[in-house]
């Protein structure tokens, strides 16, 4: 995997710009802040980011796959403030479930999520050597 960033861009804080990656292709789908009982964890922006993440790297392990795997990340979230907000603690999180792995990223403000409760929702994609 090689993270590809133009000459003379600043490094983005937080993800790359872009990654290159030959391999086996994971998708996991849309995974939002509920436990495995199908329960939203809480009304926290954070706490839901944090679910979010530990539900997409359960799914990636039954590929085989972790964290250092992912290529590309979509979320969506619902409260553009919320998630400001909630950045400093995104932060950390990030890092004690992801590490100092960046993938491509973009996040969307949409309406509503179809799970009413749901704040966020991130789609994943990995790629395995």
């Amino acid at each position: 995997m090689k993270v590809l960033n133009p000459e003379h861009w600043p490094r983005p804080k937080g993800y790359s710009n872009g990654i290159e990656a030959t391999g086996r292709q994971v998708f996991v789908a849309g995974q939002i802040g509920w436990d495995e009982t199908g329960t939203i964890v809480s009304d926290d922006f954070a706490d839901q980011f944090e679910q979010v993440l530990k539900n997409t790297l359960t799914v990636l392990r039954e590929a085989g796959a972790g964290p250092d795997h992912v290529v590309r990340m979509t979320g969506y979230i619902t409260d553009r403030q919320a998630y400001l907000e909630a950045a400093p603690r995104l932060g950390a999180i990030w890092k004690a479930l992801m590490g100092k792995h960046y993938p491509a990223m973009a996040f969307v403000i949409v309406a509503g999520l179809v799970e009413p409760r749901a704040l966020i929702e991130i789609e994943t994609t990995a790629v395995m050597e």
